[in-house]
C-alpha cells in the first residue's frame, strides 16, 4: 500500500509520485490509490497536518507499518538552540484539535538527561501519545519513543540516528551546513551567534520575530553532541518526517535520507530550520 498525505484545498501542491509529477487536481482525483515519495506543502500548513494527522483514522488505515493507535495525547520535543517556547504558535492549534499537549523542556546537558525528561512527561499521558520532534530533538524521540505509551513518532527537520550510531559521521557524508560555523562556546557550553541565528537558522522569519527566537534560546553542553542512542523507535513505530527544503541547519539531503531509510510518510516544506514557528491557523479548515 502507498503511504499517506493530505490533500491542502485551496493551496497549490506538487506531489511526486516514483516517477511522476501530479497537479493538485490531479492528486486530489487520486487520493485514494496514490503511492509516495514526498509532498511539497507551504510550511503553515505542516506541523499541525503532521501532529494532529498522525492521531487520525485516514492515517491509521493508510498507515503501511504497524496500525497507528488513537492518540489524544501530542508530547513535543525541542532541539538545539532553543526551549519549549519554540512550539508556542503549535500548542494552541493541536489544543483547537482537541489534542492534550505537553512540551518537553529539554535540559540539553547529556542525551541521558533529556531522555528521563521525556520519559517523565510520557509517564503522565493517560492514552497513546504522539511523540514529536525538532532538530535535536530527534535523536531524544529516537530513544524516548519506545516507551509502550507512544503510538507514532513526528520528526520535523530532526535527527533521526539508528541505534548506536554516530551522528557527526553521518553528518559528514553530507556538505556542512552553514549554521555549523555560527557555534560560539563559552566554556564547555555552546549557542548560535545572533547573526548566524538569524542567518541560517531562522532565515525566513521576519527578523523581529526571529529575535524573540534568539532571546529564549538555551545553551548547550559540548558533551551532549557526542552522545548516541541506545534504541532507535522508528524501526517499530510508525514515523512521520517533514523535509525543510531551505534548511542550512541540517543538510535537507541528509533530512531525506534518515526519513527514507525509516520509511517514514515524508513531506518536503519550503522553510527554513525553524519551520516550526509558521502561522498555522489556516490549516484548521484542511482537516
Amino acid at each position: 500500500m502507498g503511504k499517506p498525505f493530505c490533500h491542502l484545498p485551496g493551496e497549490r501542491i506538487a506531489i511526486a509520485a516514483f516517477s511522476n509529477t501530479l497537479t493538485a487536481d490531479e492528486a486530489a482525483m487520486r487520493l485514494p490509490t496514490i503511492g509516495s515519495s514526498a509532498l511539497l506543502v507551504n510550511r503553515r500548513f505542516f506541523v499541525v497536518m503532521m501532529a494532529a494527522g498522525a492521531t487520525t483514522p485516514l492515517l491509521q488505515r493508510a498507515a503501511d507499518a504497524q496500525p497507528v493507535l488513537r492518540s489524544s495525547n501530542v508530547v513535543l520535543v525541542h532541539g538545539l538552540f532553543a526551549d519549549g517556547s519554540c512550539w508556542s504558535e503549535v500548542i494552541p492549534l493541536l489544543q483547537s484539535k482537541g489534542l492534550r499537549v505537553t512540551a518537553v523542556q529539554n535540559p540539553l546537558t547529556t542525551l541521558e538527561a533529556a531522555v528521563e525528561e521525556t520519559q517523565r512527561t510520557l509517564a503522565l499521558q493517560q492514552r497513546p501519545t504522539v511523540l514529536v520532534a525538532h532538530s535535536f530533538g530527534g535523536m531524544i524521540v529516537t530513544e524516548a519513543g519506545v516507551d509502550s505509551k507512544v503510538s507514532a513518532l513526528v520528526y520535523i527537520a530532526a535527527r533521526a540516528p539508528d541505534a548506536g550510531e554516530d551522528y557527526a559521521a553521518l553528518a559528514k557524508r553530507f556538505a556542512t551546513p552553514p549554521a555549523s560555523a555560527g557555534i560560539v562556546w563559552s566554556d564547555d557550553y555552546g549557542r548560535l551567534s545572533e547573526e548566524a541565528f538569524l542567518r541560517d537558522f531562522a532565515g525566513d522569519l521576519p527578523a523581529e520575530r526571529a529575535r524573540v527566537f534568539y532571546a529564549v534560546r538555551a545553551p548547550f553542553k559540548r558533551t551532549l553532541l557526542a552522545d548516541k542512542t541506545t534504541h532507535a523507535a522508528w524501526r517499530s513505530k510508525p514515523s512521520w518526517y517533514a523535509v525543510s527544503t531551505e534548511d542550512r541547519t541540517i543538510n535537507p539531503d541528509l533530512e531525506r535520507f534518515m526519513a527514507k531509510r525509516m520509511g517514514a510518510k515524508t513531506i518536503e516544506v519550503k522553510a527554513s530550520h525553524v519551520s516550526i514557528y509558521p502561522n498555522l491557523k489556516r490549516s484548521l479548515t484542511s482537516f
